[in-house]
């Protein structure tokens, strides 16, 4: 089992297949192949072997694309990481996993260059275009690998201590892009189209290997904008889309001439890297007739772990029932499952749970209760399976004793017409130990006013939700998927910067 045998065997069986788009350019499965069969013999020439760790500092592009399957495809480890990271964190990266090579985009080779030196590692610079065909005729590929070897490490975002390494193995990245490609029906007829970071799980994983694994196109927009991901999708006549959130957000507010018709062919979009707020893929399926279909998962979990079903209206909140061929339940702390409708730690198992963090054994048991991995989301279940993610374990405020979940809140105010993006955060109070918070962008050219707002949310969540605090911002923080990053929001200067606003309604 090797994780790039399917692309091999489409690049045998239709080589003519387009595989890969950027704008007016693609690439067939037969070239993809032979452009991967090339890096793979220079990679081997260079004494690269079956287990080996190789850095990888690229952004979105066919050059990923092809150097990530190299990799692969000779046994060895790809370490695929954030192309903006700074030298400090390319070091801890390389030293961690113990790289024998990194490889980095020309127009990061500065910052990976002074990492690689401290760390006394070779590096190669990787320009663009940089994929001429020179297959070694010795080199049989793709070499065969047991399904619990490691394929790539992923590293966690570090938000509790330094980033640890996700071993996800041939048989956790396989299993996965079937069981995706399954739950959206796809076949080789597909259009794919996305701006995720490909070095990422949801990007890697849940959209290309899916992608690949039945033979389907991948078209790659790189940098993101809202009006060109939309015009991407009606040019290149996409069948599927996918993205984060804030993606959603900024092409159903974006001024361009695409409309409904011109995304006729777009069946479903696919979500995921956080919650999808309900009103935001209500008003995408409004404007662009196309249903986005929410998921959940970790890079602990390969991507994947939970989505709404194609065929089923997705209940309102809910990221769906474990995927085909997985499951999910809600533990206590005693790691117990708990009655449908408790709240508890969401758990998940199946064949794409990690082999583990790497060479952290203790982490991997704090996070592993037998086939179960704790994700330290707070949730619920019903009857039916269907699982309701209530917040991230961490980001649980405790205000006067009172458990508020911040995202229970941000749905309410998605909905809001003035609001763009908000993060509802828990500040300190001498009091109370815990105060609410909300950081808020304003659509362009609206004003919005704090006691205002504060009068609309205690007309829809209870007074103890109720936020305090409000400060305003031109943009919140966001990660390399577009995602919002609360840990990088200073509670004290949100408190010190922020309004407080005082209601005569009674909210203790």
């Amino acid at each position: 089992m090797n994780t790039v045998d399917r692309l091999w065997s489409h690049a045998e069986n239709t080589p003519d297949a387009i595989a890969v788009r950027v704008a007016d350019e693609s690439w067939t499965y037969g070239r993809l192949r032979d452009l991967i069969a090339t890096w793979a013999a220079r990679l081997d020439r260079a004494g690269i072997s079956a287990g080996d760790r190789v850095l990888l500092v690229a952004p979105t592009s066919q050059e990923f694309v092809v150097v990530h399957h190299a990799v692969a495809a000779i046994g060895a480890i790809g370490v695929t990481v954030n192309s903006t990271s700074t030298a400090a964190e390319l070091e801890y990266f390389l030293t961690d996993a113990e790289c024998a090579l990194a490889i980095a985009w020309h127009e990061t080779q500065d910052v990976a260059r002074r990492a690689a030196e401290a760390t006394g590692i070779d590096l190669w610079v990787l320009e663009a275009g940089d994929v001429d065909i020179d297959v070694s005729p010795d080199l049989q590929l793709p070499r065969p690998m047991a399904e619990d070897d490691t394929s790539v490490l992923l590293y966690t975002s570090g938000t509790t201590g330094k980033p640890k390494g996700a071993e996800l193995t041939h048989g956790n990245i396989v299993a996965c892009a079937e069981i995706i490609a399954g739950a959206l029906e796809s076949d080789s007829s597909d259009r794919v189209g996305t701006a995720l970071p490909l070095f990422h799980v949801f990007g890697q994983v849940c959209v290309m290997a899916s992608t690949f694994a039945v033979g389907a196109s991948l078209s790659l927009l790189r940098p993101f904008s809202g009006p060109g991901l939309l015009q991407m999708a009606a040019a290149h006549r996409l069948t599927v889309l996918a993205g984060v959130p804030t993606m959603w957000n900024a092409m159903l507010h974006a001024d361009v001439d695409v409309s409904r018709e011109d995304l006729a062919g777009l069946t479903h979009a696919l979500s995921g890297g956080a919650a999808l707020p309900l009103a935001v893929a209500d008003a995408f399926r409004e404007r662009f007739g196309c249903r986005v279909l929410d998921g959940y998962g970790l890079s602990e979990t390969t991507g994947a772990a939970t989505s709404a079903k194609l065929s089923v209206r997705r209940k309102e909140g809910s990221v769906g029932p474990a995927l085909p061929r997985l499951k999910a339940c809600i533990m206590d702390p005693d790691g117990r499952q708990v009655e449908p409708g408790v709240h508890g730690e969401v758990a998940v198992a199946g064949p794409v749970i990690m082999k583990g963090y790497w060479r952290r054994p203790e982490a991997t048991a704090e996070v592993m209760r037998g086939e179960w991995f704790l994700t330290g989301d707070i949730g619920k279940q019903d009857e039916d399976g269907d699982v309701w993610i209530v917040d991230r374990k961490k980001d649980l405020v405790i205000r006067g004793g009172y458990n508020v979940y911040p995202r229970e809140i941000e749905e309410v105010l998605y909905t809001h017409p003035d609001l763009r993006e908000v993060a509802v955060i828990g500040v300190p109070d001498d009091r109370l130990g815990e105060e609410i918070a909300v950081v808020f962008a304003p659509h362009p050219g609206r004003e919005v006013d704090a006691a205002r707002l504060r009068e609309w949310l205690e007309e829809r969540v209870a007074p103890y939700k109720v936020p305090r605090v409000y400060q305003q911002v031109e943009e919140l923080p966001k990660g390399s998927t577009g995602k919002i990053l609360k840990r990088q929001l200073d509670r004290g200067a949100v408190l010190a910067e922020g309004t407080r606003v005082s209601s005569g309604r009674s909210a203790s």
